[in-house]
């Protein structure tokens, strides 16, 4: 058969697939997140049924489903909502810095790896999944909790933290000079703190620019500009789901509730594109090895994640049952990490089974954030009730 041909019945397999797992999981009442993965991981290299020809559309896919994820979490808020929040959670960036790093980089050392290594494996276990924390939240019904604001500010303070974190890492893997890495960041820094400043002055302007009374019309010129901004955002070393949260935080009024209503459809397509993906480019076969170390890392991470999000909750006065909402929001790890992991491994400074672990520990998280997150209220309340009881 023609390529093309193969390539269309591939992907309308994947797309039906992807419905029946849709269902399944709505059926039970969970987060089709994990199935997405499970699934991928079945037909993507060394799985069941390889499926190489729709590789080319579904990598980009995959990106566009991260940039309209991102893009309709910031339609949710104002840019000022946005500042006052990374005011308030700095201090809950910081914890989350050391709690989460922490156990990677410990790891990599153990294994002998050294401290490039431990930079790498560092940065993996500390950054959650922006792209599963925002389908999770959505999926939940929660954008609208009073915690939601601080899992997303603790979101966006760890995007930061990556401009920063991505340079070093980039610079140390090629063995630029201390100084050309400082020129990295700084770039990164000012990008940045462009957009929010044109997203806090300028909001309405873009607003009006963006929106049309005709919706084939303002549909082209919001998804033309969500992919820009992400597109510059990439080049510029800042994380292109920073570039359109940071767009979709600067479109408010009526314009973003319209944004959303004519996103919503594509968001849920692309998105599911974007965690088969995930699971395409995982060769099960490299994940037995590292196993145990990666169920370990990933109960150990688990752990530090709940204790961020609840003390960052806590420090916002929210409740007990808010706080583990908020913890458990922040448990899956994802595309960053694998991009961390990748970076570290091309470079040929460390070990290949540091892109084995990775992979098996961010599969692993992919899959228990969604279920934590789902499970997390149940859970809790089952306790408080117990407790009640029993007094």
């Amino acid at each position: 058969m023609h390529d093309t041909t193969i390539a269309l019945i591939q992907l309308g397999a994947v797309f039906f697939g992807l419905g029946l797992l849709g269902r399944l999981a709505w059926r039970f009442g969970i987060s089709p997140i994990p199935l997405y993965l499970v699934g991928g991981l079945a037909f993507g290299s060394g799985g069941l049924v390889p499926l190489h020809g729709i590789s080319e559309f579904t990598h980009l896919a995959s990106e566009i489903g991260v940039v309209l994820l991102l893009l309709l979490l910031g339609l949710e808020y104002s840019a000022s909502e946005l500042t006052t929040g990374l005011r308030k959670s700095w201090m809950a960036g910081l914890l989350d810095i050391v709690l989460n790093a922490a156990p990677g980089a410990v790891v990599a050392l153990l294994l002998g790896w050294g401290p490039v290594g431990a930079l790498a494996m560092a940065g993996v276990t500390y950054i959650s999944s922006s792209g599963i924390v925002a389908k999770v939240l959505g999926d939940l019904g929660r954008l609208g909790n009073r915690e939601t604001p601080v899992v997303l500010s603790v979101l966006v303070f760890e995007d930061l933290a990556m401009a920063v974190y991505l340079p070093v890492l980039t610079a140390v893997l090629a063995g630029v000079s201390f100084l050309g890495g400082l020129t990295s960041v700084g770039i990164s820094l000012l990008a940045i703190t462009v957009v929010l400043v044109v997203a806090l002055k300028y909001g309405r302007v873009i607003s009006a620019v963006v929106d049309s009374p005709d919706h084939e019309v303002f549909l082209l010129k919001l998804l033309g500009s969500a992919l820009l901004v992400a597109g510059i955002a990439s080049e510029l070393q800042v994380s292109a789901a920073v570039g359109a949260f940071l767009l979709g935080i600067a479109i408010s009024g009526s314009t973003a509730e319209n944004a959303t209503r004519l996103l919503e459809p594509l968001r849920d397509l692309f998105a599911a594109i974007f965690f088969v993906v995930f699971g395409l480019n995982t060769d099960p076969r490299t994940i037995p090895p590292v196993l145990l170390m990666a169920v370990l890392l990933a109960v150990i991470t688990t752990a530090t994640k709940v204790a961020t999000g609840w003390w960052a909750a806590r420090r916002q006065g929210i409740g007990k049952m808010g706080r583990a909402r908020a913890g458990a929001a922040l448990v899956a790890r994802g595309e960053f990490s694998i991009v961390i992991a990748g970076l570290a491994v091309a470079s040929g400074h460390v070990s290949e089974q540091l892109a084995a672990l990775a992979t098996a520990y961010v599969l692993l998280m992919a899959i228990i954030g969604p279920i934590a997150a789902r499970y997390v209220e149940p859970v809790g309340e089952f306790f408080v009730r117990r407790r009640a009881a029993v007094r």
